[in-house]
Parts: structure tokens; C-alpha cells; sequence
């Protein structure tokens, strides 16, 4: 008579115990991270990201200026050049119509743009009707400023709080002004001079250009918070001005001023080194570390 095995069903069971302690080991063989996920993926894109969209901005400005510069004839010394607010030099919240009417809105930041046409010789002016009741400051500034000017080294601001501005150092100066009043704006290239007029009458000398600055192109520029503005460069009569010896920026000879837009172009022209215009930098953390 033959028996069947007893052994069988031992087997199987062990077989079965086998499985979940196979299972345990291979998930223990499973390399585990010492530290929650790094997070500083979502940080380089908070960051990066919109540093390198103001980058590709940038190119894509010295782009256009070059592609102007390049279709832009060339304009005798006679002729009247036109001078305008820049809409590629500008902040986004800072609005323009027509060229001459700006206007910002917003109450906790200055918004600021630059004309299209700057001098670096010369004796030239431009005039600005106040609006409204909001802060307002222009002066004359290089490409290189910021556009909340009189704050940096390159500009030169005269506000309606009758302050003058340079390297954000604010003084006394001029008078206060207030809606409907006219503030003129005077730049002598060749003595090196800025000063500033209100309602025809012109202050004493604001600024002496330092040396780094002399020769160098100043462009109009203005900045508002919460205020609206009416520039005249001379593309029509004047309402207080010029003084004696002064002439409108759109009305100044070409050998003693430059468009943006060639300036522009000429300065991407002659960047032979190709220097960055930015350095990412990746946040990271210490290895074994625990945050």
C-alpha cells in the first residue's frame, strides 16, 4: 500500500512564510533618502525664472533698438528730431499716450520712463505740466539709471516737494509745486550744469555733472507715483520757456544729441567680450543635513 507524504503541506506552508520575509528584504535593500525631498528645485524656479525673463527682455530690447537704429536715416543738423516718451524704456505700470502724456497709478511705487532722444552738449530744455495732485520728480538721467530717478548715481531728479535728488541724497531746493504748475528742466552740456524752473521763473543751479558723467548722454526722464504729467520737448510752443540761450531737446542740433535707439544698438555693437548680463546661482544644502 503506498502512503502519501506528510512533508508536502510543511513545505508549502513554508513556502508561504518564505514570500512576506522575501518581500521585507528587498524593500529593506531599497536605498532610503536621510532627508525629506530638497525643495530648492521649487526655489531656483521661483528665482531663476524671472531673472531670465528679464534677461531674454533685455536681448529682445537691443534687438529692436539695433533694428530701428539700423532703418532710422540719418538726420541733418537742421532738422527737427523727434523726442518722445520711450516706450521701450519704461516701467510696465507706467502708461504713455502720444508720447508726451504718462501717467502712473500706482500709490506705494514710483513708476518712471526716459525720452527717446538725450543730449550731451548743448544748452537744452523741456518743460512738464502737473496734472493732478500726485508725487511727481524728472530730471535727466544716462540709460544706465534706474527710472525711480535722482536714486542712483546716474540721474537727477527736482520733485514737486521742491526737493532735488542725486545718489539718493534729497535736499531743499526750488519751491513745492502743485496742479497746473509748469516745471521746466535745463541741461548746459558745455558748462556741465543742471537746473530747474518752475512757472517760467528758474532756480539757481542744481547740480554740477561729476566728471565721470561729463560728455556723457542725458536723456529727459520722469517719475510718478499716483500722478499724471504733459511733457513738451519742443514739439510745440513752449508755456514758460526756454530761458535766453536754451532751446528745446527736439529742437537741438543733431551734433549735440543721440537717440536711444542708436545708443542702444551702439553699445550692443561694441560688446566684443560678451560679459553676462546675469549669474544664477542654485541654492543647495550640506549632505546628512536635516532641516
Amino acid at each position: 500500500m503506498a502512503f502519501k507524504s506528510s512533508t508536502k503541506p510543511q513545505e508549502m506552508q513554508q513556502q508561504q512564510h518564505a514570500q512576506p520575509l522575501q518581500q521585507d528584504l528587498l524593500a529593506s535593500s531599497q536605498p532610503k533618502p536621510s532627508h525629506p525631498p530638497d525643495s530648492s528645485n521649487h526655489v531656483l524656479q521661483a528665482f531663476a525664472l524671472p531673472v531670465l525673463q528679464i534677461v531674454h527682455e533685455t536681448l529682445q530690447s537691443w534687438a529692436r533698438g539695433a533694428a530701428i537704429a539700423a532703418n532710422t536715416p540719418m538726420v541733418s543738423c537742421s532738422s527737427s528730431r523727434r523726442c518722445e516718451l520711450n516706450a521701450e524704456d519704461r516701467d510696465s505700470f507706467f502708461s504713455i499716450k502720444d508720447g508726451v502724456l504718462c501717467q502712473c497709478r500706482q500709490e506705494k511705487s514710483w513708476g518712471g520712463a526716459r525720452a527717446t532722444l538725450g543730449a550731451f552738449a548743448g544748452k537744452v530744455y523741456y518743460e512738464a505740466e502737473v496734472q493732478d495732485e500726485g508725487l511727481c520728480r524728472l530730471g535727466w538721467s544716462t540709460l544706465a539709471a534706474s527710472y525711480d530717478i535722482g536714486t542712483d548715481r546716474h540721474s537727477f531728479g527736482y520733485g514737486g516737494t521742491g526737493k532735488k535728488s542725486h545718489a539718493r541724497r534729497f535736499n531743499t531746493y526750488g519751491e513745492e509745486c502743485k496742479q497746473g504748475d509748469v516745471i521746466g528742466c535745463l541741461l548746459d552740456g558745455d558748462q556741465g550744469t543742471l537746473a530747474f524752473s518752475k512757472n517760467g521763473r528758474v532756480f539757481p543751479v542744481a547740480f554740477e555733472l561729476p566728471q565721470y558723467l561729463r560728455g556723457q548722454v542725458l536723456y529727459p526722464a520722469i517719475c510718478l507715483k499716483n500722478a499724471q504729467m504733459r511733457i513738451n520737448f519742443g514739439q510745440e510752443p513752449f508755456r514758460c520757456g526756454p530761458p535766453p540761450g536754451y532751446v528745446g531737446i527736439a529742437n537741438a542740433s543733431a551734433d549735440v544729441t543721440r537717440d536711444a535707439a542708436t545708443a542702444v544698438a551702439a553699445a550692443a555693437s561694441n560688446s566684443t567680450d560678451r560679459q553676462p548680463l546675469c549669474i544664477v546661482l542654485e541654492p543647495s544644502r550640506c549632505v546628512g543635513c536635516r532641516s
